[in-house]
């Protein structure tokens, strides 16, 4: 098979071999004059590398603001299925496993919109609580 180059339809074998080593000894120079001009740079005392504006302490910040902030959302939501549990459980369901087929019965669902496992329910009681303690 014929390799056919659009901008070039008399290049041959040949010619795109020659063009292809000609590329690839010009990535090897961009490659090599980039290295020196880091080496270069870093001996001056240039500080190479990414934060040169100081945004990891706001990014921190912000980590630290939505961790706070999912976490008290998942306080007040584990808070107010608690008290869905608890009637649960005063219709006669104590396990984890008959809490959770409950839940999935009145079509509750999880924070993510799945269905409900013993587990996750032991996570909300959990979480309750810890918050009440």
């Amino acid at each position: 098979m014929r390799f056919i180059c659009c901008d070039q339809p008399q290049a041959n074998d040949l010619t795109i071999q020659i063009l292809a080593a000609v590329a690839e000894d010009e990535a090897k120079r961009t490659s090599e004059r980039t290295k020196a001009a880091l080496a270069a740079a870093k001996a001056r005392g240039v500080r190479l590398g990414g934060d040169r504006c100081g945004i990891a302490q706001y990014s921190t910040k912000g980590a630290a603001a939505s961790a706070a902030l999912r976490s008290d959302k998942a306080a007040e939501w584990s808070a107010d299925l608690v008290e869905v549990v608890e009637s649960i459980k005063a219709e006669g369901a104590t396990s984890l496993r008959a809490i959770a087929a409950e839940l999935n019965a009145r079509e509750f669902t999880t924070p993510r919109g799945g269905v409900w496992a013993a587990n996750q329910v032991k996570r909300v009681l959990d979480r309750a609580q810890a918050t009440d303690g």
